[in-house]
């Protein structure tokens, strides 16, 4: 295992330091294309796919306003006890790693400077990689030492959903979004994102409705996994789609699904995953009580908790992109 781990610093000691001199000139695109690099280096040494690691990072992107990096390359964002150890004495990021394996800290060196850095990339992809290695390489593994470290369930499934999507679709550029309507159709909706909802007792609505025929395709809007499929009292036959950026997408009162739709499946912008309908409010089989729509909602998840936002100015943005292409 020393021997394994002397790998692992060598492997991220020959990614190019020039990396930090040329962060603030590196492009968006550029910021990708190094990313894939210290991804895949790490699954060439560690032995664990690179999409674990490009999972883990877009997490922490996605949690973090700031993140620790000096380039903004990788996310990852390691808290300092964790980073330097509880019992450590000297409270300072960047330490000796001698300093820091004497206090059982995450912190490493991935660069061969000697230091153990909390805002160096290839440090914090390294710590990363040593914290996954002790637990081992099968996906199960994975999920306990995302566990251990995260704490939350929601935080493990989300990187493992993430995970997935870069797995079936060998890449991170994965950006694209569409509306949920095939813009052909006839269809209006307007902004009602907080109103007051009767049924069920007091709450507000956590959606927009898009108002349609019955039968009307419902398409994924963005890359992810399903991770909820079935009847609620309150939304009938819906569908629920975790993506890349922490986002659960709620599709809900549908008339039916998809050939073949089931959880766990990735899909991509524009898959047909159900039809607009008007089942809900009422025990499974209930429909009719309010005109055919689409309830489409959005919740964000920052690592402690989920909420709902307004989804009314993504989907005009989405009609705007799609009717551009």
């Amino acid at each position: 295992m020393k021997l394994f781990m002397a790998n692992i610093l060598a492997f991220l000691f020959f990614i190019p330091i020039s990396i930090q001199a040329e962060s603030d000139t590196l492009t968006d695109e550029k910021k990708i294309e190094w990313r894939m690099a210290l991804y895949q280096k790490a699954e060439a040494v560690t032995q664990i796919p690179w999409y674990y690691f490009a999972a883990i990072d877009q997490f922490e992107r996605n949690i973090h306003e700031e993140t620790a990096s000096k380039t903004g390359i990788i996310a990852i964002t390691i808290p300092e006890e964790k980073w330097i150890g509880y019992t450590n004495p000297y409270r300072k990021g960047k330490q000796k790693t001698g300093m820091v394996e004497v206090f059982d800290g995450m912190g490493r060196d991935g660069n061969g400077d000697g230091f153990a850095d909390p805002q160096n990339d290839e440090d914090l992809l390294q710590s990363i990689a040593e914290w996954l290695l002790q637990y081992g390489h099968t996906r199960q593994d994975i999920k306990t030492a995302l566990w251990d470290y995260y704490q939350r369930e929601l935080s493990v499934q989300t990187i493992m959903n993430i995970a997935k999507v870069y797995q079936t679709f060998n890449t991170i550029k994965l950006d694209e979004h569409i509306f949920p309507l095939p813009l052909h159709v006839n269809y209006t909706y307007k902004n009602t994102w907080g109103y007051p909802r009767g049924f069920g007792g007091r709450r507000i609505h956590e959606g927009t409705d898009i108002f349609a025929n019955y039968g009307v395709p419902v398409r994924a809007t963005t890359y992810g996994v399903i991770e909820m499929k079935g009847w609620n009292r309150y939304g009938g036959w819906r569908i629920g789609i975790r993506d890349i950026h922490n986002i659960y997408h709620y599709y809900a009162h549908l008339n039916g699904y998809a050939d073949d739709l089931k959880k766990g499946q990735v899909v991509k912008p524009g898959d047909v995953i159900g039809y607009v309908g008007a089942s809900g409010y009422g025990p499974k089989g209930t429909s009719g009580k309010f005109p055919p729509h689409l309830h489409y909602g959005m919740y964000r998840f920052n690592g402690e908790k989920e909420w709902s936002f307004d989804p009314y100015p993504h989907l005009r943005k989405w009609e705007r992109e799609t009717k551009r292409k």
